[in-house]
């Protein structure tokens, strides 16, 4: 007996397959290595933490560029519950830039704020493997191990300031809400599971091609998966712990977990709704247009209200993710490539409005209010360009990045028969277009209530610049990322 499990490990861990899970390999690596190494590490030299983690992301990267997938090619391995396919591969890559300009932001933030610890990287890495599992997740068992990973690192991100009240409070909301939806994404699989008789994505839309799409099972266990996938992407009525744990959580752990995570919720939303119960499609449609709809309209609605920025752009972030809602829900390559391409849009516009309150902080007081913003352009014109440029493209103005994004899904919803949850969308971007525009008008027409030069290193200028610029660039020329999107759905 025990020759035989021998053997079968053996054969399941042959080289052949552990190269196509590379990039999970070193980055776990890393990030222990990282983790030990900051023990050694005096708080004086805290940026070599940095490096290693900068220099973590960047091998990850060449390894899955050189490991990139043909559009069309599909490798499983693992005994076939670990997928390497284009849509993860292009899904990780913009993992890898958006924690990278996390990372870079968030140190010069820590610092300030004399919170400049190894802790920030060694979770942050975690977080990343947790998303890199998901993306290329292809069984329920390795869905959920990816996810959990993610969670439970977001967890102690966001009590990163064990000082703070509102952190420790947010954070034991997030773990309290967060525990409970994944005990209802777990229930939902174990009924997916006594339905098809398999843990497998694959094998379990087989199932459902036949008999075992009328059971009674079955459409209990749609539901609560439908639940959870609805609380990890904070759409409503799942979205209550948004705000808490944006406003809670100190500013880099915010920017964080507003922009990278989003990258997994789409994979998570495709990966169970496409690659698992895409047999059912008719049903979970219908329940992600009702959850877009609400999305849509609160979140944009509560924003309105909002005079904390940080809780203004959590309402927004429902809202940005009832406009993903609509490209998934299609349930056609188009409409996934469409939702993919606003996620990651979403991810690089989220980064850099976070960057910017971080670049107008201090170390006595986050900027976290919308009056914080007043006379920015006085005080810094090129910076408050550049939050310009960010504000118009969440807007959806053209020719902003955020404009295509939010065409491409509204597309997607009218080819999908939606024509008036498309109609809802276009409203909603409107009242939307209200609270950025506010911030536009704070900028540019108001007196500066604070005259103090804004300083920031060089990097962190950089790469600001280089977020801010981008968006309009990508606009103008979105027709390249528009087809590495398309290219990862094609058969």
């Amino acid at each position: 007996m025990n020759v035989s499990i021998t053997e079968s490990v053996a054969q399941a861990m042959s080289w052949s397959d552990l190269q196509w899970a590379l990039p999970e390999i070193f980055v776990l690596t890393m990030a222990c290595v990282v983790l030990l190494a900051d023990l050694f590490i005096s708080d004086r030299r805290r940026g070599l933490t940095h490096l290693l983690a900068i220099l973590t992301l960047i091998f990850a990267a060449i390894l899955t560029g050189r490991l990139m997938m043909a559009p069309g090619e599909v490798v499983y391995t693992f005994s076939d519950t670990f997928v390497r396919d284009r849509f993860g591969d292009v899904l990780k890559i913009f993992a890898y830039l958006t924690l990278a300009a996390s990372f870079t932001y968030g140190k010069h933030y820590l610092r300030r704020i004399n919170l400049f610890k190894g802790e920030f990287y060694t979770l942050g890495l975690f977080a990343l493997l947790g998303i890199m599992v998901l993306i290329s997740a292809s069984s329920l068992i390795t869905l959920y191990l990816g996810l959990e990973l993610l969670a439970l690192s977001s967890y102690a991100l966001v009590a990163l300031n064990r000082e703070s009240r509102a952190g420790t409070e947010a954070a034991m909301k997030y773990f309290i809400l967060g525990s409970l939806a994944s005990g209802l994404l777990l229930y939902g699989m174990s009924l997916i599971y006594g339905a098809t008789g398999s843990l497998y994505l694959s094998e379990i839309n087989q199932a459902l091609a036949g008999s075992a799409s009328e059971s009674l099972l079955l459409t209990f266990g749609l539901v609560f998966v439908v639940l959870g996938i609805a609380f990890k992407l904070g759409a409503v009525p799942f979205h209550m712990w948004v705000p808490d744990v944006y406003h809670g959580a100190p500013m880099a752990v915010t920017l964080l977990i507003g922009s990278v995570p989003k990258l997994a919720a789409v994979a998570l939303a495709i990966r169970l709704l496409d690659n698992g119960l895409l047999n059912l499609h008719g049903d979970w449609q219908l329940m992600l247009a009702v959850l877009a709809a609400l999305s849509l309209v609160l979140g944009n609605v509560a924003a309105i209200a909002q005079t904390n920025i940080k809780r203004m752009l959590a309402y927004s972030t429902i809202s940005h993710m009832g406009f993903m809602l609509l490209g998934i829900l299609a349930g056609t390559p188009e409409g996934y490539a469409a939702a993919m391409f606003y996620a990651i849009s979403y991810a690089i516009m989220s980064a850099g409005a976070f960057a910017v309150l971080i670049l107008i902080s201090t170390a006595d007081r986050e900027a976290d209010q919308l009056d914080d913003l007043k006379g920015l352009a006085k005080r810094s014109p090129w910076q408050a360009f550049l939050m310009l440029n960010i504000m118009v493209s969440l807007a959806g103005v053209p020719v902003w990045l955020g404009f295509f994004a939010k065409w491409q899904v509204i597309a997607a919803a009218i080819s999908a028969g939606f024509t008036a949850l498309a109609v809802l969308a276009v409203l909603s971007a409107v009242v939307g277009a209200f609270y950025y525009l506010r911030v536009v008008k704070l900028m540019y027409f108001d007196e500066p209530e604070d005259s103090a030069d804004i300083e920031a290193p060089a990097d962190f200028q950089a790469l600001l610049t280089i977020n801010g610029l981008s968006l309009l660039a990508l606009g103008i020329f979105s027709g390249g990322l528009i087809s590495l999107c398309v290219s990862a759905f094609v058969i």
